[in-house]
């Protein structure tokens, strides 16, 4: 199955579409949902977090957060490669990546992250 898209829909159009969604189908009564990254890339998972969590803040019912998956652990694992010499450096990446996905759940993630420095 082939899952690369030649027209990629906007971050803010993607927030839109999902959160509507969600408003029609699942109950206030749930606590939180947390979304997994789908394949998509790391970074482009993040701006779709904080920019549901930007545009929808005082219209969700629940918590918009993210799985402690692929999009987060991918480049420490990557690093990583079961060697021990890259252990600081993964856990250094992974650090950044959490970081991140908490800035996207408190609204406040910004492209411009991923360049600054741990």
């Amino acid at each position: 199955m082939n899952l690369t898209c030649l027209q990629q829909v906007l971050v803010d159009e993607v927030a839109d579409v999902t959160v509507q969604c969600l408003l029609r189908t699942v109950s206030a009564a749930v606590l939180g949902i947390v979304f997994l990254s789908g394949r998509q890339s790391a970074e482009l998972a993040s701006a779709r977090l904080n920019a549901m969590n930007v545009r929808f803040k005082t219209r969700v019912p629940w918590a918009l957060s993210f799985s402690f998956a692929r999009a987060i652990q991918q480049a420490a694992l990557v690093i990583w490669r079961g060697d021990e010499a890259n252990v600081a450096v993964a856990q250094t990446a992974l650090l950044h990546r959490a970081r991140c996905n908490q800035a996207a759940r408190q609204r406040k993630y910004v492209a411009t992250m991923e360049k600054e420095p741990e």
